[in-house]
């Protein structure tokens, strides 16, 4: 894998173009949203499909895969939860977890396989289609994130990220990382060591959570004037 390397830029790309190709298309024919949510649902339960057989035929599926309490994990199934069964507060947290997480991990992915393997193909399908999701849901199907949210959704990471924890204590796992940091190089590196990094983390979360409410606030003033 090259950072920013060829595939990894097309993958980065063609998330950029789908993402608002589909919020214009919902916006402008309001009937293909079903489809549209149906689709972007199918696609993420299609690649986790393929890749839990992957891993069932080569012997290394096991019951930690199969929990999704990583944050990317968790913020797939509620994405597919959501399309399914659109919710504003359910669509306010897949869009900062994908905003935040979601795209940090498609910027910095700990990935050794490159196109085409189908390591490369799943792991941005899978992110990218979140992200799409996450985009889809708040600016083309108007599920908007209410006044407030990014503090909400900041707490809702952090009651996340306290239930994992009590996960990793009970069974010895590391997910989240927050025993201790991954063995290769990722961005928790320059976050301080264990536990400090976690904090730092928290703040990041925070910082990355502001901006992403910048599209809504005018909408958020104009709500506060009305009432």
């Amino acid at each position: 894998f090259v950072p920013f390397g060829p595939a990894h830029g097309g993958a980065l790309a063609l998330v950029a173009l789908l993402a608002p190709a589909l919020v214009a298309l919902v916006r402008a024919r309001p009937r293909l949203g079903p489809a549209v949510r149906w689709a972007l649902a199918s696609g993420i339960v299609v690649l986790v499909a393929f890749e839990l057989s992957v891993a069932a035929r080569e012997g290394w599926l096991t019951w930690r895969t199969l929990l999704p309490l990583e944050l990317c994990d968790a913020a797939m199934v509620l994405a597919v939860i959501t399309l399914l069964a659109p919710r504003r507060a359910a669509a306010e947290i897949v869009y900062f977890w994908a905003g935040s997480g979601t795209l940090l991990a498609m910027l910095t992915p700990e990935l050794p396989w490159n196109f085409p393997r189908w390591e490369f193909v799943v792991f941005f399908g899978l992110h990218g289609l979140v992200l799409v999701a996450a985009l889809v849901l708040v600016f083309g199907l108007g599920l908007r994130p209410r006044p407030g949210a990014p503090w909400r959704a900041f707490g809702i990471t952090a009651g996340w990220a306290a239930l994992v924890g009590l996960v990793n204590l009970a069974l010895g796992t590391n997910f989240m990382y927050l025993r201790h940091k991954p063995l290769v190089a990722t961005p928790l590196d320059a976050m301080g060591p264990w536990p400090v990094y976690i904090g730092t983390g928290a703040v990041v979360a925070l910082v990355l959570f502001h901006p992403l409410a910048l599209p809504l606030r005018r909408e958020w003033r104009a709500a506060r004037c009305e009432a």
